[in-house]
């Protein structure tokens, strides 16, 4: 194996090592992808402004991330069958998080339940929820994840209705995975990773089995998710969920200032700027593009964050100059979990951390809550 320098190296191992299906279901987006790819394409419009001759010594990237402290300005994003890029993903990635000082934030869909997570990490995590017709299984999980003490709720409001990705589709993804001739032939290839799903108990949606009525097996279980997600989810919802939940409350999914406000007077006490990683709406601005508005609409009364297109800790920094409090990264340590499980994790966050701290230097800057707009070329980079 060549050695590591950046999360495109990561993506490229994770590709030889992970099947087909899943791999496929991390690396692609909605109908053209044209969203994808513009999401990474907007990062990489955007030009700094490099000073010289400034003292570097002593940087600090530590911040506070909805009250916690966290070593720089970053947190895992939920995915959804983290599991199915490596044996226990979750787990991993939350331990990976947790020796890196970020936060982690588990998916509903996730493979490892959140009861399993909370048991393999010492510090608190964040929960990701999608909104169910069974109001009952969501007022369940909601205490659920009070139970385990996660610190924050993330309700991510773009997936009522589910985009349409064709890989998806072609590939027949499923959850273990059907065993046609293609899928079969491919798994015969990632010895890998067939071994560490052999060694778990792992391997269907874990938030989910042993929590609904009359799912019993696979087939069950898939017909009840397919048929679970909310099309007439609205704002109203958030009172009652914020009520239940208690505590901090992120909505994600937010890419115009409308959205923005009416998320702010529903009770969010930040946002994540996201398009669901080009996944749903394809055709939407990229999430960096639409983030000067969000920022100029609500920025000094809710925590922002951003998440799409994020592949360094350039774009990172890009982020915070723009007034994000924070960036998620969801693609980035699913390619270093596919690669190498946790050690991957670990690897893409200290890649992240150290084009960061470099970049701040070559900036000018010392400390990250120093960063604003002037470390930016004017006219590269969006504005309101």
């Amino acid at each position: 194996m060549s050695t590591i320098t950046c999360i495109e190296d990561l993506r490229l191992l994770a590709k030889r090592r992970v099947p087909k299906m899943f791999y496929d279901y991390v690396d692609s987006g909605a109908w053209t992808e044209s969203t994808y790819r513009d999401n990474q394409q907007a990062f990489e419009r955007i030009k700094f402004r490099q000073r010289v001759m400034v003292d570097m010594a002593n940087r600090q990237l530590g911040t506070t991330l909805m009250g916690q402290q966290a070593s720089m300005p970053l947190a895992l994003a939920p995915t959804g069958l983290t599991g199915m890029q490596h044996a226990d993903g979750e787990i991993l990635a939350a331990r990976a998080a947790e020796k890196a000082g970020v936060p982690y934030t588990l998916s509903t869909m996730s493979i490892c339940s959140l009861e399993d997570v909370a048991d393999a990490v010492s510090s608190p995590f964040w929960f990701q929820l999608y909104v169910m017709r069974d109001r009952d299984f969501i007022n369940n999980l909601i205490d659920r994840a009070k139970a385990v003490g996660c610190s924050a709720l993330v309700l991510t409001a773009d997936l009522q209705i589910l985009g349409q990705r064709h890989a998806d589709v072609k590939n027949g993804l499923s959850v273990p995975p059907k065993l046609s001739v293609g899928a079969l032939l491919d798994l015969l290839t990632k010895w890998r990773w067939c071994l560490a799903m052999a060694k778990t108990k792992h391997r269907t949606f874990g938030n989910i089995v042993g929590h609904v009525k009359d799912t019993t097996d696979l087939t069950s279980l898939s017909k009840w998710t397919a048929s679970q997600f909310d099309p007439s989810l609205s704002w109203d919802d958030v009172k009652w969920i914020k009520e239940r939940w208690g505590g901090p409350l992120i909505i994600k999914g937010i890419l115009e200032p409308e959205d923005a406000e009416l998320a702010v007077n529903a009770g969010a006490d930040a946002i994540v700027v996201s398009n669901h990683g080009g996944r749903q709406l394809d055709g939407a601005a990229a999430s960096i593009d639409a983030f000067p508005a969000i920022a100029q609409q609500v920025g000094d009364r809710a925590e922002l964050y951003i998440d799409g297109g994020i592949r360094s800790g350039q774009d990172v920094l890009r982020s915070i100059a723009l007034g994000a409090k924070g960036a998620f990264i969801g693609r980035p340590f699913l390619y270093g979990l596919g690669a190498m499980g946790e050690e991957g994790v670990s690897q893409c966050i200290e890649l992240i951390r150290n084009e960061l701290d470099i970049t701040l230097a070559f900036c000018g800057l010392r400390n990250i809550a120093d960063v604003d707009s002037s470390i930016l070329r004017p006219g590269s980079y969006p504005t309101a």
